[in-house]
């Protein structure tokens, strides 16, 4: 599965207790429609998200950013402290792809440690 949203909040990287580390994030995801009586209705819809690849990911997944994930999404559902019912969704992310440039896409070049003698404005077709 595919989704496209902004991060809603910076990375985090958590380490396990068999020292595997995981990078978790959440997604935030707008939708509109019209109803019968023409009304826009907005709707958000949240993933948590994992990703286990690689943390070095986790510099550029900041608050704001727009991605494109894909992935395997699941449902979940617990008993909250006080007895309420709460539903979540989880998305098990195997590729990202970050949309947008400026800040975002200097953070990934510093991260990956490549650099270019081409001027910005130099495309390559």
């Amino acid at each position: 599965m595919n989704i496209t949203g902004r991060v809603t909040a910076d990375a985090q990287v958590r380490t396990l207790s068999n020292s595997k580390q995981v990078v978790n994030f959440s997604v935030a995801i707008n939708d509109s429609y019209r109803n019968k009586a023409g009304e826009r209705i907005e709707q958000t819809t949240y993933f948590d998200c994992a990703y286990w690849l690689s943390v070095k990911v986790a510099t550029i997944l900041t608050k704001g950013t727009l991605v494109e994930l894909t992935g395997r999404v699941s449902a979940r559902g617990w008993t909250g402290n006080n007895g309420e019912l709460y539903a979540g969704l989880n998305f098990n992310t195997s590729q990202i792809k970050t949309h947008g440039g400026g800040k975002k896409s200097e953070t990934v070049q510093a991260t990956t440690g490549t650099t270019t003698d081409k001027p910005e404005n130099d495309l390559p077709f």
